[in-house]
This record gives C-alpha cells, sequence and structure tokens, in this order.
C-alpha cells in the first residue's frame, strides 16, 4: 500500500556530563548507569533486532557531546560494568527471597535479564555503546545528529562568540565520533531564535528542529502547518515538532505512561528494602538511593505509593501493544484529514528525549519497537524517514521567519532564567568574557605547553559552566546543590586558569587534576572563543 503520509521519529539522548573519577560510588554518576542499563541498551537492541529482522527503523538519534563522552570514557566503562555486575548479584538474592511470591519472581526475573542484556551487549561492543550507533548508521537504519557542546540553550548566550563555540565544537566533536560531518541539529530544549540561523549554516549544520508554535506564529507563511518542512532565509532546513504526537507518549497524565499496568517509577526498592539488606548495593555513605529495581504498576491515578499493586510483564506488555495500534491509528487519522483538505500527503515530526524510553517509561523500548514493526507487519500506508532524506526527495521547502519558542513550560525559557536559577548567569557570563577576553588576547600568540593546556581547560570549564542542565535542576529543585556547585565549580576554575595564565603562575597539579576530571573535548582549542576579526 502506497504512503498517506510519512512519519520522522526523532530520540535525543543527552545527560550533563559526569565523572568523578576520584570516587568509587558519586551518586550523580548513576544517571548514566540507569540511562545505559534502562534506555540506551534496550533501544539499541530493539534497533539491532529490527534491522536484522530486514526492518528499516528509520529514525534520527541526536547524541549530545556529553554523553557521547561519557560513553567512551574508559573509566565510567568500569563503573558501569560494576553497576551492572551489583545489580545481577543482588537480583540472585532477590530471587531466592521471591521463590514463594510468583508476582515478586516474575518482575524479579524480567530485571534479570535487562541487566544481562545489558552486561551482555556492553561486552560485545567493549563498553563502547557508540559502535554499534556508528554501525547502524553507517548501514543507512537510522541518522545520528547532534547538539551543542555542553547543551547550552543558545538564546541565552549573550555573547556571539560563546554560540559559536558551543556549535564549532559540537560539529568537530561529531566528525571525530562517527567519522562524517553532521547534518542535524538539535537546538539544546528547542530553543530558538533568529540570530542563531546565519551560526548554525556557518558550522556546516543543514537542518534543525524548533517546537510547533515557532512554525504557527509564521502564519500564512507556514500553511503547511508543523506538516511540512520550511527553510529560513539562508537556507538552514526546519521540522517542527507535532505536539499530538509527542504529548500521548511524552504525558503521564493524559498519554500512554500513565496507564495503570505501567511500571510505576517511584517507588524503588532502594527505599523499600531493608536497609541491612541492600546496604552492600548503596553508595559508600550508606544513604538510601535508587536501584533500579521496581516492582510495583502504577495501578491507578491518585493511588498512595504503599498501595500499588505488583508489576504484571505480561499485562504490561497487553498494554504496549494496544498503544502501539492507537498511536498508528491516530497518526493513519491526522495524515488522513491533512490528505482530504490539501491534497498532500503530511510529514509528522514526533520529538522525545530518549530517557523517556526505559528509564521513566519502562515498556517505551518496547513501544517504539513495536510501532515499527507494524507499520512493515500490517502494511500500513505510513512510513518512517529521517531528516536528511526527507530534504534530499522533497520539493524545495518554503522560506519562513520562525518565532522565538522553546519547548519548555509556557513555551519560551522560563524553566532556565527564573527566581530559582537567575543567580547563576552572573558566574556564567563572567567566565564567558573573561574566556572571550583572554582568547581574543593569546590568539595569534605561540604558548608554552603548560599555558596552552590551561587556556584549553580554560575553554572546557567555561562550555560546561554554560550546560543548560544546572539552571533546570534548579528549577525543579532537584540535586539542587549538586547542580550549583558544578555550575560555580567550572566557572571559578575557567576563571583562575585564565588568570594564572596571564601572570605566568599555572598551577600544573591543579591543572593536572582538572584534566583528567573533565576531559572531554580532547582536540579543543581555546580560540575557537575569539571573536571575529575585523578589517
Amino acid at each position: 500500500m502506497s504512503s498517506r503520509g510519512s512519519m520522522m521519529f526523532v530520540l535525543h539522548a543527552h545527560l550533563p556530563y559526569v565523572n568523578h573519577p576520584a570516587d568509587s560510588s558519586f551518586l550523580e554518576e548513576n544517571w548514566f548507569f540507569e540511562a545505559v542499563a534502562e534506555t540506551y541498551v534496550p533501544i539499541i537492541s530493539s534497533l539491532e533486532r529490527l534491522a536484522a529482522e530486514g526492518i528499516r527503523p528509520g529514525i534520527a538519534v541526536s547524541i549530545s557531546p556529553t554523553l557521547g563522552a561519557m560513553l567512551e570514557n574508559e573509566e565510567l566503562e568500569k563503573k558501569m560494568a560494576f553497576y551492572l555486575e551489583s545489580r545481577l548479584e543482588l537480583i540472585e538474592k532477590e530471587l531466592v527471597r521471591a521463590k514463594d511470591n510468583p508476582a515478586l519472581f516474575k518482575t524479579v526475573k524480567l530485571y534479570q535479564k535487562l541487566y544481562e542484556d545489558a552486561a551482555a551487549l556492553m561486552h560485545k561492543y567493549s563498553g563502547d555503546l557508540i559502535t554499534p550507533l556508528k554501525a547502524l548508521q553507517h548501514a543507512g537504519q537510522i541518522e545520528i545528529i547532534t547538539t551543542s557542546a555542553t547543551h547550552a540553550v543558545l538564546p541565552l548566550m549573550t555573547r556571539p562568540e560563546a554560540v559559536r563555540a558551543q556549535l564549532a565544537v559540537a560539529a568537530e566533536d561529531y566528525l571525530d565520533r562517527f567519522n562524517r560531518k553532521p547534518s542535524g541539529f538539535w537546538l539544546p530544549e528547542c530553543a530558538y531564535e533568529p540570530r542563531l540561523n546565519s551560526y548554525l549554516k556557518l558550522s556546516g549544520f543543514s537542518y534543525i528542529f524548533t517546537e510547533s508554535h515557532a512554525v504557527e506564529f509564521a502564519g500564512a507563511a507556514a500553511p503547511g502547518g508543523v506538516y511540512a518542512p520550511y527553510r529560513t532565509t539562508n537556507g538552514l532546513g526546519l521540522f517542527a515538532r507535532d505536539a499530538a504526537s509527542s504529548r500521548e507518549v511524552w504525558s503521564s497524565k493524559f498519554g500512554y505512561p500513565g496507564d495503570p499496568a505501567y511500571r510505576e517509577f517511584y517507588r524503588d526498592f532502594g527505599y523499600d528494602g531493608e536497609l541491612e539488606y541492600i546496604k552492600p548495593y548503596l553508595g559508600s555513605d550508606g544513604a538510601r538511593r535508587p536501584l533500579g529495581l521496581k516492582y510495583h504498576r502504577i495501578t491507578g491515578s491518585g493511588a498512595d505509593l504503599a498501595a500499588k499493586q505488583y508489576y504484571d510483564p505480561e499485562l504490561a506488555m497487553a498494554r504496549v501493544e494496544a498503544h502501539a495500534s492507537d498511536f498508528l491509528a491516530r497518526r493513519m487519522a491526522q495524515t488522513d484529514e491533512y490528505y482530504a483538505a490539501r491534497g498532500t500527503r503530511p510529514l509528522i515530526v514526533s520529538c522525545y528525549d530518549a530517557e523517556l524510553f526505559g528509564h521513566w517509561w519502562f515498556e517505551g523500548p518496547a513501544f517504539l519497537e513495536t510501532v515499527i514493526r507494524k507499520i512493515r507487519v500490517e502494511r500500513l500506508p505510513l512510513q518512517f524517514v529521517t531528516p536528511s532524506e526527507y530534504l534530499n526527495s522533497c520539493q524545495e521547502p518554503r522560506e519562513i521567519t520562525p518565532g522565538v519558542s522553546s519547548w519548555g513550560e509556557n513555551g519560551y525559557f522560563d524553566p532556565w532564567v527564573n527566581e530559582t536559577n537567575d543567580f547563576i548567569y552572573d558566574a556564567v557570563y563572567a567566565a564567558t568574557d573573561k574566556m572571550i577576553e583572554t582568547a581574543n588576547r593569546f590568539r595569534n600568540q605561540d604558548l608554552p605547553s603548560l599555558n596552552l593546556r590551561a587556556l584549553n581547560q580554560a575553554a572546557r570549564e567555561t562550555l560546561l559552566s554554560q550546560s543548560s542542565d544546572w539552571a533546570f535542576l534548579l528549577y525543579i529543585g532537584s540535586h539542587s546543590q549538586y547542580a550549583k556547585g558544578r555550575l560555580e565549580d567550572h566557572a571559578a576554575a575557567a576563571i583562575k586558569l585564565l588568570g594564572e595564565v596571564i601572570e605566568k603562575k599555572v598551577d600544573e597539579a591543579a591543572l593536572n587534576e582538572l584534566e583528567q576530571r573533565n576531559n572531554l573535548f580532547p582536540r579543543l582549542d581555546f580560540r575557537v572563543f575569539a571573536s571575529v576579526s575585523k578589517f
């Protein structure tokens, strides 16, 4: 059956750079371990399984440079292996404890398979999950794109030098990691303003993604609404997010993830288990923390955590099947309605944080795989397309002037600039200004090796201070002290290093420690922060 419309799935995979080599059990490093075991491995496994069956996934995956660096960090790979081993050890004990409880035993067995699969895939690729992603892209199964160097909200970067640095470092990082130049760019938080167009184009990017109202506010200039691609005045391609298909998957209140049969995220064995029993699997401080073993289902809206019922994997998978069918039926209704009204085939752009699939919505990877497989098996009149292949096959997109926007709360930049976090920008902007000033001062000088290392590390610290994650964590009140400390430490380290270079008194021991901990962007040159020369 011929296609009545196209679908574009975009999974944005990102974590802030967290690397504490001197600590064997740093709490925030668990963000990475949980995402690998619950999201990245299941998604890669699904993509490989589909490809092996001759079903092309045809999705786009955005890998942030900070996440890419963590996936290639050998120390984190060792810690990841220990994390999986410790979970499997605990699960062996749990199988004994649950032997007389069939409902619990079934779920423990599910976790055993989850962690065994993660360990097997990590072993298969020697701990490097970039390798299978590269192979999938090389085979034409998926398209991989990038985002800004440290996931900075680009419209909040007041200096053009900072925007250029975030983009240039990201482009170079992608080339080093994936052995080709990037085509697409995921705007962090879908945060757009027209000033970015020229910088994105100059950095070699061909297209971006925006929130829906960036296009909707263009009015008559965008007659296809969010169901068509567009281009900016300088030829940058633009896709707008479809709110309906995103809400159904994203929202725990109105969408599929809130189904009573699905796993309850907030009840974890790290808080339910007897402390002495689980203590060997907690951090070195012995404090309770999530262990990833969540034995209960959502049960019903408003149900107290203590009243949650045991999770039933078979019941949950039946709901996955039903929700995948419902999702596709809704997409076909969208395409039919659009085609009937306009006589052209629409493009539905569905954008999600990758970590939603598996980590937050445990059944998400199964849902994704089921959706892709159903289109092929049931010969549905839909097709998955990657951004580049769509732009290469469609007519020249209309030119529009998109509106300022983001996918954050209230549609603009409120989550990243508000009364809970606006104080951070004094430190961020001070470090950025000092970095630009010093880069201009030394850009044409031959520098001693130690000074060059210090300037390059200052550039890393400056970039890390600009991450959107610190402001967001402060806004939602999660890991606030860690976020505040990280931001202030990066900004202070940058200013200290720059001052030491100017005074010719670089503390090499302190520099060594920073280089070991914040060791991303190995080819970074501080001159990326220099201002454009004017003649």
